[in-house]
């Protein structure tokens, strides 16, 4: 695994982020009991949430064939050492050594020119539902923040999974909402290599967009090609890209990458 942290503990703490936060702290995962952890949580709300057949029922553990070479960013609740969010993290060293990225299985990624020489991936976002309204998402981003920081990277790749279980109504809403841009400004493209047909939907049912995909948009990612079906999870994926450079400022200052700017 890369060692992007040096500890004596699994975790390292995002500065302020267990007072912040109110008892939590962000880490990357260290041992298997910690990453079975991450697995279980994973299947609990991914076949909860999307109906997703992954993995071993009787078992209730979302892994597959990536886990290995991946880093696993978590939040862990002090005190009872409960993980309660959790990304899954691939740097392109590990994606090397993997074969390639997860997001291979779903898109040709040759649209992203050189980018795709820099580029980390994000998946398997997921947060245990008692902490949606709170500041979980945001401590994971710290994390991935700190991951892009310390590798020097600059572009983060990933999907944005939107549940089918309302028949596509909210992915037509979202590509009601982005396919201009999408389709006539954003420069770098990947190109499904299962299309989810959105556009046949009826685009004009009401829905309300993603909380996670919308604080995306917000961060400065942008979608960047139409989405993908996955059957497994029983979702449109739609293509996530950020560049540090093209993130908001605000979000910037908040993540400590303009110190980084001062710094080179």
């Amino acid at each position: 695994m890369l060692e992007l942290v040096r500890s004596t503990s699994s975790f390292f703490t995002i500065p302020n982020a267990s007072e912040a936060q109110g008892g939590l702290v962000v880490g990357l995962a260290r041992t298997s009991e910690e990453i079975e952890s991450i697995q279980r949580l994973r299947f609990d709300v991914f076949s909860t949430e999307y109906g997703a057949m992954i993995g071993d029922a009787s078992e209730g553990i979302d892994r597959d064939d990536f886990d290995p070479w991946c880093e696993h960013l978590m939040v862990r609740e002090l005190g009872s050492d409960r993980i309660v969010g959790t990304y899954r993290v691939l740097t392109p060293l590990q994606a090397k050594q993997a074969g390639g990225y997860y997001s291979e299985q779903e898109f040709n990624l040759d649209g992203l020119g050189d980018i795709r020489q820099n580029l980390v991936e994000f998946g398997r976002a997921c947060i245990d539902p008692e902490y949606r309204k709170g500041g979980v998402l945001m401590m994971l981003w710290s994390g991935l923040a700190e991951i892009l920081k310390q590798g020097r990277y600059e572009h983060i790749f990933g999907c944005a999974s939107v549940s089918l279980r309302d028949d596509g109504v909210t992915a037509a809403r979202v590509w009601r909402e982005v396919r201009e841009k999408t389709l006539h400004t954003t420069k770098a493209k990947v190109v499904p290599l299962h299309k989810y047909p959105v556009e046949m939907l009826d685009s004009d049912l009401p829905a309300e967009m993603p909380a996670l995909l919308n604080g995306y948009l917000k961060l400065g990612a942008r979608i960047c090609g139409e989405p993908a079906w996955d059957p497994d999870f029983n979702t449109a994926d739609f293509p996530m890209l950020l560049s540090v450079s093209n993130m908001g400022s605000r979000y910037r200052r908040h993540f400590g990458f303009d110190k980084l700017t001062n710094q080179s």
